[in-house]
Protein backbone atom coordinates (compact mmCIF):
# COMPACT_ATOMS: atom_id res chain seq x y z
CA UNK A 1 0.00 0.00 0.00
CA UNK A 2 1.40 3.37 -0.97
CA UNK A 3 1.09 5.79 1.95
CA UNK A 4 2.94 8.64 0.26
CA UNK A 5 0.97 11.81 -0.28
CA UNK A 6 1.33 14.15 -3.17
CA UNK A 7 1.45 17.91 -2.78
CA UNK A 8 -1.16 20.03 -4.48
CA UNK A 9 -1.83 23.75 -4.57
CA UNK A 10 -4.35 23.41 -1.73
CA UNK A 11 -2.46 20.88 0.45
CA UNK A 12 -1.59 17.21 0.32
CA UNK A 13 -3.86 14.53 -1.11
CA UNK A 14 -4.27 13.15 2.43
CA UNK A 15 -5.58 16.44 3.82
CA UNK A 16 -7.82 17.50 0.93
CA UNK A 17 -11.56 17.08 1.57
CA UNK A 18 -12.95 13.85 0.12
CA UNK A 19 -15.26 14.24 -2.85
CA UNK A 20 -18.02 11.88 -1.65
CA UNK A 21 -21.64 12.69 -2.43
CA UNK A 22 -24.04 13.18 0.47
CA UNK A 23 -26.52 10.43 1.25
CA UNK A 24 -29.87 10.70 -0.52
CA UNK A 25 -31.56 7.64 1.02
CA UNK A 26 -31.93 6.15 4.50
CA UNK A 27 -31.50 2.40 5.09
CA UNK A 28 -34.17 0.46 6.99
CA UNK A 29 -31.81 0.50 9.97
CA UNK A 30 -31.96 4.30 9.93
CA UNK A 31 -28.41 4.70 8.62
CA UNK A 32 -27.75 7.10 5.75
CA UNK A 33 -26.86 5.27 2.55
CA UNK A 34 -23.68 6.96 1.41
CA UNK A 35 -21.71 5.41 -1.42
CA UNK A 36 -17.95 5.51 -0.86
CA UNK A 37 -16.48 4.37 -4.18
CA UNK A 38 -13.04 3.23 -3.04
CA UNK A 39 -14.03 1.00 -0.09
CA UNK A 40 -12.92 -2.59 -0.66
CA UNK A 41 -15.80 -4.70 0.67
CA UNK A 42 -13.56 -7.79 0.53
CA UNK A 43 -11.02 -6.28 2.95
CA UNK A 44 -10.86 -8.22 6.25
CA UNK A 45 -11.51 -5.04 8.27
CA UNK A 46 -14.80 -4.38 6.46
CA UNK A 47 -17.89 -6.36 7.41
CA UNK A 48 -20.10 -6.22 4.33
CA UNK A 49 -22.62 -8.66 5.83
CA UNK A 50 -22.89 -7.95 9.57
CA UNK A 51 -26.04 -10.06 9.97
CA UNK A 52 -24.61 -13.22 8.44
CA UNK A 53 -25.27 -16.21 10.68
CA UNK A 54 -27.87 -14.44 12.81
CA UNK A 55 -31.35 -15.78 13.44
CA UNK A 56 -34.72 -14.22 12.63
CA UNK A 57 -35.24 -13.70 16.38
CA UNK A 58 -31.96 -11.80 16.72
CA UNK A 59 -32.91 -9.51 13.87
CA UNK A 60 -36.27 -8.61 15.40
CA UNK A 61 -34.55 -6.69 18.21
CA UNK A 62 -34.10 -2.97 17.54
CA UNK A 63 -30.89 -1.65 19.09
CA UNK A 64 -31.21 1.78 17.44
CA UNK A 65 -32.75 3.53 20.45
CA UNK A 66 -29.89 5.49 22.06
CA UNK A 67 -31.90 6.00 25.24
CA UNK A 68 -31.87 2.27 26.05
CA UNK A 69 -29.04 -0.01 27.07
CA UNK A 70 -28.62 -3.23 25.08
CA UNK A 71 -30.30 -5.21 27.86
CA UNK A 72 -33.22 -2.76 28.05
CA UNK A 73 -33.68 -2.97 24.26
CA UNK A 74 -33.80 -6.77 24.40
CA UNK A 75 -36.25 -6.77 27.33
CA UNK A 76 -38.50 -4.21 25.60
CA UNK A 77 -38.53 -6.09 22.29
CA UNK A 78 -39.15 -9.48 23.93
CA UNK A 79 -41.97 -7.96 25.98
CA UNK A 80 -43.57 -6.54 22.83
CA UNK A 81 -43.44 -9.95 21.14
CA UNK A 82 -45.61 -11.47 23.89
CA UNK A 83 -48.47 -9.05 23.22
Amino acid sequence: MNTRTTSTASGTAATKPADIAAATEIDTSGAPQQIVPDVDLDHPAVDSDPRAGTSVEQNKIDFNDPTLTGQEAVEKNLGEQKK
